[in-house]
């Protein structure tokens, strides 16, 4: 099982031994706890759950704090096989770290984007604008015409491109190289960017 939790990082420039130069994301990744293990007879489906970061008992339901077995865990995630099977050699309380990984190995990032807030359709869907010829004063980033009566009964049809809340998003990055593991630190080193802020939780699965 190649699974775990952690935190983005800084950015940084790595060169590798044949010259090439990557942008890459530092992820500071594990340890994490398996908190549970769901079977398809008792749950209805098979899942490995593990807990990542520690927090103050105070910030934990009394819940939450009993099924970790007494442990402040502050996230929870579930890995889940393709056909459904479950790891071999899991059980409940065992630890995983970034050991798991190499270097040159592909994984798939997911996260929660930046938020950005409201945006207009040029910033949010990529419209081009408005002409910048002459006679033009408050079209340059205007959505256009979005169709009118004769086509859609005098509705604004559903799926419309238009301005709205952007950002924060869980998105998933996939087919990333993991171009260094340090384990004394528990680092991972990333090829190309990831989703989120600096102290976002990621979620990493090989």
């Amino acid at each position: 099982m190649k699974f775990i939790l952690g935190t983005k990082g800084k950015m940084l420039t790595v060169f590798t031994e044949d010259g090439k130069a990557y942008a890459a994301t530092v992820i500071n990744a594990g340890p994490a706890v398996v908190s549970q293990i769901k079977t398809s007879e008792k749950d209805g489906y098979n899942a490995v759950q593990i807990g990542y970061g520690v927090t103050k008992e105070n910030r934990v339901a009394k819940a939450q704090l009993g099924h970790a077995k007494g442990k402040a865990l502050k996230h929870f995630r579930e890995l889940r096989n393709r056909d459904n099977s479950l790891p071999e050699g899991i059980e409940v309380g065992a630890t995983v770290d970034i050991s798991v990984f190499s270097a040159g190995d592909k994984v798939a990032v997911s996260a929660i984007s930046k938020g950005k807030g409201f945006q207009g359709v040029v910033k949010r869907h990529g419209f081009h604008g408005g002409p910048r010829s002459h006679g033009q004063k408050h079209s340059e980033r205007s959505p256009g015409s979005i169709g009118g009566g004769g086509r859609a009964g005098g509705r604004v049809i559903k799926g419309m491109r238009m301005g709205g809340r952007m950002g924060g998003d869980r998105v998933t990055v996939r087919n990333l190289s993991i171009l260094q593991v340090h384990p004394e630190t528990g680092e991972l080193v990333l090829a190309g960017a990831v989703p989120g802020r600096r102290g976002t939780l990621v979620e990493i699965r090989g």
